[in-house]
C-alpha cells in the first residue's frame, strides 16, 4: 500500500472563496471554498457527495472498508472500527462565513445518533492584512438572547458579542464543539474536524439559506442546546492557540486537541507508520515509503498516507501539515 496523492474534491457550498484553494494547488481557478482532502465524510443528507474518490472512481471510503487494517492499523481499528476518525479541509474564506456552531460528541450521540461531534482546529496558511476569526462570546449570553438574535436575525448584536481575534499566515487554533464562531475574510486555512457535517448555523440572512436549512433537522430551540453560551476571557482565548507553523517541527495545536486529532508541521526527516493526511504548504521533495517507492511533492500537494506504507521519509524543501487522527 502506497502514498496516494489526490485531486481536487470540491463540493458545492454557500459562501464564496476566492480561488486561494487553485492558486495553492497550481491549478485552474475556482471560487469554491472548501476541498476535503482524503474525505470519507458525506455532506448531511446529500449521499456520497464530500467524500474522496480515487482516480479509477472507487471511494477512498470503500478502499478504506475493504482493507481497514492495511489502511488503519489494527489499533486504531480496534478503538475507532474502520473509521479514519479524522477530516481535512482547505478552506478558503472569500467573504466572512457566518456565526455558526458544531455540536460536542454528547449532544450528537443524544441527537444526531453520532459518536462524533465536531471540534475543529485551523492551520492558517494566508491570511490578509488586519485578518481575523470570531470565537467564542466575550460575555455570558442568556438562552433567551441567543434565541431572539437567531430568530431576529440580528447580526450586530451577536457579531458584537463574539470574540474578534487578529490572525496572522502561520497561526494555529482550537475551536472546541459548542463554540460560536466564523472565519473571516481573506484567509486559507488548513482544517482538521471530527468526521462529520454537522453545523448549526446562527446567521443565515445573508447567505441564501433559511431557518429550514440550518438546524441539523432539529427544531431549532432544541438545536440551540449545544451552544456554549459561557463567556470566552482573554486567558481562554490564548489557551486555544497552538505553536506558530515557522516555528520548529512538532505538533502545532494544543493539548486539548489530543482526544480528537493532531496537527504537526514536518519539514523533512522520519515519519512513523500511521493513516495520516499530507498537506504541502511550500516548496518541494520526495516521500518515500519503508519499501522504497517514492512519491514527488510539491507545494499544494495533498497526500493520504495509508498505514501500511510503514515508516516514510520526507526530503527535499518542503513544509507541510501532517494531520493525522487521536491516537487511540
Amino acid at each position: 500500500m502506497q502514498p496516494i496523492v489526490l485531486g481536487a474534491n470540491m463540493p458545492d457550498t454557500f459562501y464564496r472563496g476566492a480561488g486561494r484553494i487553485g492558486r495553492l494547488r497550481g491549478v485552474a481557478f475556482s471560487d469554491k471554498p472548501e476541498d476535503w482532502v482524503a474525505s470519507t465524510t458525506t455532506r448531511i443528507a446529500q449521499g456520497t457527495d464530500g467524500m474522496t474518490r480515487l482516480a479509477d472512481g472507487s471511494l477512498l471510503a470503500d478502499a478504506i472498508a475493504a482493507d481497514p487494517d492495511g489502511w488503519l492499523g489494527s489499533e486504531h481499528v480496534a478503538r475507532y472500527g474502520p473509521d479514519t476518525a479524522l477530516l481535512v479541509k482547505l478552506l478558503d474564506a472569500g467573504q466572512r462565513l457566518p456565526v455558526h456552531v458544531h455540536p460536542g460528541r454528547a449532544f450528537a450521540a443524544k441527537h444526531l445518533a453520532s459518536p462524533y461531534g465536531k471540534t475543529e482546529a485551523w492551520v492558517i496558511i494566508e491570511a490578509a492584512p488586519n485578518a481575523a476569526v470570531y470565537l467564542g462570546f466575550s460575555r455570558e449570553v442568556p438562552a433567551s438572547e441567543l434565541a431572539r438574535w437567531v430568530r431576529d436575525q440580528d447580526i450586530e448584536s451577536m457579531l458584537g458579542a463574539t470574540n474578534r481575534v487578529p490572525v496572522s499566515a502561520g497561526d494555529s487554533i482550537l475551536c472546541p464543539a459548542g463554540t460560536p464562531h466564523a472565519i473571516g475574510e481573506g484567509i486559507l486555512v488548513v482544517e482538521l474536524q471530527e468526521p462529520t457535517d454537522f453545523s448549526l448555523i446562527l446567521e443565515w440572512r445573508d447567505f441564501g439559506l433559511g431557518p429550514d436549512d440550518v438546524a441539523f433537522g432539529l427544531p431549532m430551540d432544541e438545536a440551540l442546546g449545544c451552544v456554549n453560551r459561557q463567556a470566552f476571557s482573554a486567558a481562554r482565548l490564548d489557551a486555544l492557540r497552538g505553536r506558530p507553523l515557522n516555528q520548529a517541527a512538532g505538533s502545532l495545536l494544543p493539548g486539548e486537541a489530543d482526544p480528537f486529532f493532531i496537527a504537526e508541521r514536518v519539514t523533512g526527516g522520519s515519519l512513523s507508520a500511521s493513516y495520516g493526511v499530507l498537506i504541502v504548504t511550500s516548496g518541494s521533495g520526495t516521500l518515500t515509503t519503508e519499501s522504497g517507492s517514492s512519491v514527488p511533492l510539491r507545494r499544494g500537494s495533498t497526500v493520504v498516507i495509508p498505514f501500511a506504507a510503514g515508516r516514510c521519509t520526507l526530503d527535499g524543501t518542503l513544509q507541510a501539515v501532517r494531520c493525522l487522527p487521536a491516537t487511540p
